[in-house]
């Protein structure tokens, strides 16, 4: 075959094969454009299930047709701590959770549990014989709706309303049905706004517990929390909260006072708890400032960085007198006391209430042992408030860190007989819901006999105290604490033990001494001046 016949025939070749590419690459450039818009953030969209397009009068209606795709789903959730409301502590042997803790918030869940459920995972807890077993009862939909409309409320032991109601019986009031298929076609990840849903509420309202956590977290700006920036990071609870198989990482009754495992890795289930800042941060966070990282040794990282709480324009309460309620009006009606803002200050049926912004946090040594006062727990009224939670830490058992703390002070009935804290019914619509009735003789006795404890058939008031660690609203590095903060005259760590911080505290030896050398110093200054006064005039 002569040369140039050769060239001709492999420039014919190389032609087809260009034109072969060009042609697939334009199929795939058509195909590509043709092809139906994807949802890259789920992966299963849940607007194609013809299961879900249906009425459903019930949330268990929905939950048997979530189950029978998410078969595991309801079994995982059995497992947790937001299903059982119940937790055994191993460090302390305590049986904890919402299930069975006092607090002076709401005070309790005996005998109220139709309302305080609204918040639970579930459909039904309307008292204690709630089926914790069944995987119908089990709400999907309260931590997975993405359209908002998605409501529970108080009272109806955490039921939906699928046809509008009047509720309470009698009231007038009415509530208005939701459209359980339309939000079930529309499920995807969790929000801030579903965790936020019932976490920005707790304690019976928009930031009345936490002070860290209330709904102008739902979207903060950089300066209310650099991580959850809705322009910036825009991190999610889940972000940090890590889950896996519906049990959400981190705990207020198991906390991480150190954490000393540094920076978490993937795949290695040992390296700590992914919820803290050292889990991302490392434990020298401070790149360019070896200083600064010579106080997290002692410091949290939240003491620092998290100066005030209630920043985002939510007052949280403070205080909350039970021993105030009950008073009425000329007409015998409930007083309800509003401040210049519209917060409500006093109400007949809770109280007297103190609201704060923008509020300085007090500290403490704190390793992540949290021992709670409980029912069982014989208490005494004297000038010291009990504590419902004492955080455990001091400075030299080497696992305590001085963490900022929302201090939570009240005042709520105790039996003076028995020596322990009360759980009344407050809510309801029945004769002896504090709330309706406004008498404690009556309320007391149901929620106790709830609560399956002995009860005297005499009440006071006692004043407690409850802790709750920060870890929320988490400030720009610019706003974090100066060194002025503390190192000062009545700093903000003033007072607290086991610490030297120079400008604050003064140890009298060292005092001494110093006051000695300075005064040397003058008496040298002083002589040698006089000798070389001297000299000149002998001269």
């Amino acid at each position: 075959m002569k040369p140039g016949y050769q060239r001709l025939m492999l420039a014919v070749f190389l032609a087809g094969c260009l034109g072969l590419a060009s042609l697939a690459s334009s199929n795939a450039t058509q195909a590509q454009e043709s092809a139906k818009p994807l949802k890259l953030t789920t992966s299963a969209d849940h607007a194609k299930f013809q299961e879900l397009k249906q009425f459903f009068a019930s949330g268990p209606e929905l939950t048997k047709v979530c189950i029978s795709c998410h078969t595991e789903a309801a079994g995982q959730i059995h497992r947790t701590k937001h299903w059982k409301w119940e937790f055994l502590n191993p460090d302390t042997n305590q049986v904890l959770g919402k299930k069975t803790v006092v607090n002076n918030f709401c005070i309790s869940i005996a005998s109220n549990q139709a309302s305080c459920t609204g918040c639970h995972v579930g459909y039904g807890w309307k008292d204690n014989n709630f089926d914790f077993k069944s995987e119908e009862n089990v709400d999907c939909v309260v931590c997975h709706d993405t359209t908002g409309n998605y409501k529970k409320p108080a009272g109806l032991a955490g039921n939906v309303v699928t046809k509008d109601m009047e509720f309470p019986p009698g009231s007038g009031k009415i509530l208005k049905a939701i459209d359980l298929s339309n939000i079930a076609q529309k499920v995807g990840k969790t929000s801030r706004d579903t965790c936020g849903g019932c976490h920005f509420n707790g304690g019976g309202g928009d930031g009345v517990k936490h002070g860290d956590l209330d709904t102008s977290m739902a979207a903060p700006d950089f300066e209310l929390d650099v991580h959850m920036d809705a322009s910036g990071l825009d991190f999610t609870c889940a972000t940090c909260h890590k889950t896996s198989a519906h049990d959400v990482a981190g705990s207020r009754y198991t906390a991480t006072g150190k954490d000393t495992k540094g920076a978490h890795l993937r795949g290695n289930p040992a390296n700590g708890n992914p919820a803290t800042c050292v889990s991302c941060h490392g434990n020298g966070p401070h790149k360019t400032n070896v200083r600064l990282n010579q106080h997290t040794a002692k410091l949290a990282c939240q003491t620092c960085h998290i100066p005030a709480f209630a920043r985002g324009g939510v007052p949280t309460k403070m205080v909350w007198d039970w021993s105030a309620a009950g008073k009425r009006d000329a007409n015998g009606q409930h007083i309800v006391l509003k401040d210049e803002k519209g917060h409500i200050t006093y109400e007949s049926r809770k109280g007297q209430f103190v609201l704060a912004e923008n509020v300085k946090p007090e500290y403490a040594w704190f390793n992540g042992t949290v021992n709670y006062t409980l029912l069982s727990d014989k208490i005494e009224k004297n000038a010291e408030p009990t504590h419902i939670n004492k955080l455990d830490g001091s400075p030299t058992d080497g696992k305590s860190m001085i963490w900022p703390m929302k201090v939570m002070r009240g005042t709520q009935p105790f039996d003076p007989i028995n020596k322990t804290l009360i759980t009344p019914h407050t809510a309801g619509n029945d004769d002896t819901g504090y709330w309706k009735n406004l008498d404690w003789a009556k309320a007391i006795p149901v929620g106790m006999a709830d609560s399956g404890a002995p009860y005297s058939g005499q009440y006071d008031f006692i004043n407690t105290e409850m802790a709750w660690p920060l870890n929320h609203m988490v400030a720009p590095k610019d706003k974090a604490l100066a060194c002025v903060d503390c190192h000062a005259k009545d700093g903000r760590l003033a007072g607290l033990p086991g610490i030297y911080l120079p400008g604050t505290h003064s140890m009298p030896l060292v005092d001494k001494l110093g006051w000695g050398l300075a005064l040397l110093t003058l008496l040298g200054v002083l002589g040698h001046g006089a000798v070389r006064v001297m000299s000149r005039r002998k001269v």
